[in-house]
């Protein structure tokens, strides 16, 4: 990101967000910039598949203003997960009610099968270049 990418505070990411560099923006398309949280998986704080992380500052926000948000973290959070695959890029309050739902169906139907089938689906998203900003 920029420098002073965000003095005025956090914002949602959006298309064509000034904040991120050329070479950033390139990493971000093709998930280079997820390589550091497999550091994570392998520490065991995070697992494979599972509710995407959200930002603390977007979280305690949500928490007070979407019901059940709080349930998404009866599972350790995860670099991919259903909402990543079946949903857009999450930005805005609504974007993280939707995405929400799909967290929330996942941790319900939890398996190693939808597990392995989110992977699919996430190669083939990223493969694709879809859904990055």
């Amino acid at each position: 990101m920029v420098e002073n990418a965000e003095a005025n505070g956090p914002v949602w990411a959006e298309k064509k967000d000034g904040r991120i560099t050329r070479i950033g923006r390139w990493k971000r398309q093709w998930r280079f910039d997820e390589i550091p949280q497999m550091f994570n998986v392998l520490k065991g704080d995070m697992s494979f598949v599972g509710p995407r992380p959200e930002r603390a500052y977007f979280v305690e926000t949500l928490r007070e203003e979407i019901p059940f948000y709080e349930q998404r973290f009866s599972v350790k959070p995860g670099i991919t997960g259903l909402a990543q695959v079946k949903y857009q890029y999450g930005a805005s309050k609504e974007d993280a009610l939707e995405k929400l739902k799909y967290d929330l169906y996942y941790i319900k139907n939890l398996s190693p099968l939808y597990d392995l089938i989110i992977i699919f689906e996430t190669i083939k998203v990223v493969l694709s270049g879809k859904g990055s900003r």
